[in-house]
């Protein structure tokens, strides 16, 4: 299957950082070259006219479980977010609805020009957020959420210990390498405050062990923060290197109240950070320190983590905000657009351990692809020195003409051709419907 992306600016992000107007040659599930001479026969062609081509974005923390309950948990802080109503709607999923909420997640965010993923899912009904990803096509690093003590966790989300590993160890044993190699495991302890000490250590010792990454989050809000130091006896990202875990295979998800001496340990240990800037607006739990981290040479992806708490899947609209947030600060020239694409593409693959096969166009590198119309009042005039402006504070989700994954063209002129979106939306609502009268919230 040989694809011919024509016509476009391509936004290579190659060592070099070229931007180059020509064609991009796909074979099977792989870029060949870029402005190839055309004479080859080709199977399937794009015209480009007026778009950026770029990487396909990556996001490195979703809950695709709670896809179900965009605006349901507004106006609440962490703690109680997850206690009121993120938990009891949870814990009140059933294999169906968990299956619904995955795929209409990943409906939104291929129709956005995300193309890879970093999630966790609930407690329960695991196997059904991996069939839904298996589904849509996205490439995939996620697994089962942990969960084994914590003051408000509903009794049905905490589990025995060797249980949950044990479900997570034979998760790990059907998925990995699934859906042609698009779908990998990680670890996914919820965090420090509903898991144990031995859960988290035993975590550390089979991530190390299977050499599998491990998923998390750290210091996001200030209660959390005190509450890990005051039955943990350590701050939050101290605690965790001291357990094993702050290391490479690593990504924690927001670290945004953080001690220098944290900002080091996450530095020196390879740890990666997903920043969230929309769910850490939306939840008043602050704004990460992320020039400091950068600084430090840390690696930063992006994510909207998940939709009850931001309330979109747009991998743009987190880039707008990742710049613009640091300026007041930092000042203006903090953040600039081209390393905050860098970290929506190049970061996301280093996060998800993927550098070599995706996050850039480059030969040999896997053809997950986004093209990107400049054809809106929004993005107007044209500008090709101005790429990076356009991607980063112009263009929006609903600008996405195309997305390939592996190779595969899954969306085309604003629709996906391998679901069926007239009924997947009303089957989302009707799935909200049972899952919240269960929960109590209807």
């Amino acid at each position: 299957m040989k694809t011919l992306i024509k016509n476009g600016v391509l936004v290579t992000m190659n060592p070099q950082r070229e931007i180059i107007r020509g064609d991009l040659l796909l074979e099977d599930d792989r870029i060949v070259s870029l402005d190839p001479a055309q004479a080859e026969e080709i199977d399937l062609c794009i015209d480009a006219r007026e778009s950026l081509v770029i990487p396909g974005l990556i996001q490195s923390h979703v809950h695709l479980c709670q896809t179900l309950f965009r605006g349901m948990a507004d106006d609440l802080a962490l703690l109680d977010w997850l206690q009121k109503r993120i938990w009891p709607l949870e814990a009140s999923h059933d294999s169906d609805s968990m299956y619904i909420s995955a795929l209409l997640g990943c409906a939104e965010l291929l129709r956005g020009g995300t193309t890879a993923i970093i999630d966790m899912a609930s407690v329960h009904h695991t196997d059904a957020v991996f069939s839904a990803v298996q589904q849509a096509g996205i490439r995939y690093l996620g697994g089962k959420c942990l969960m084994d003590c914590g003051d408000g966790v509903p009794d049905s989300l905490l589990e025995n210990m060797d249980e949950a590993l044990q479900e997570s160890l034979d998760l790990l044993q059907r998925w990995e390498g699934q859906s042609g190699g698009k779908i990998h495991y990680a670890f996914c302890p919820r965090f420090a405050v509903s898991c144990s000490d031995r859960l988290l250590r035993e975590t550390a010792r089979l991530a190390l062990h299977y050499q599998v990454p491990v998923h998390t989050h750290a210091s996001e809000n200030r209660d959390e923060v005190a509450l890990v130091e005051q039955e943990r006896g350590l701050p939050n990202v101290v605690y965790l290197n001291e357990l094993g875990l702050c290391n490479p295979r690593l990504v924690l998800a927001h670290c945004i109240h953080l001690r220098d001496d944290e900002l080091s340990i996450l530095a020196e240990s390879g740890t990666h950070v997903a920043h969230c800037p929309s769910s850490n607006l939306k939840l008043g739990s602050g704004i990460a320190p992320v020039p400091e981290l950068l600084i430090q040479g840390c690696n930063i992806s992006l994510g909207a983590d998940g939709p009850p708490c931001n309330n979109n899947l747009d991998a743009f609209m987190e880039m707008r905000l990742a710049a613009l947030i640091q300026k007041p600060g930092h000042g203006p020239q903090s953040m600039p657009a081209q390393q905050v694409f860098e970290m929506a593409t190049l970061g996301g693959a280093r996060a998800m351990g993927l550098e070599r096969e995706t996050g850039s166009l480059e030969p040999g590198k896997k053809a997950d692809i986004a093209v990107v119309s400049l054809a809106g009042w929004h993005t107007r005039p044209l500008n090709a020195a101005g790429v990076y402006s356009q991607l980063v504070y112009q263009a929006r989700a609903a600008d996405v003409q195309a997305v390939l994954v592996d190779g595969k063209l899954l969306m085309q002129d604003g629709r996906l051709l391998h679901l069926d979106e007239d009924r997947l939306r009303p089957a989302g609502e009707i799935s909200l419907q049972r899952v919240a009268h269960r929960a109590g919230l209807l």
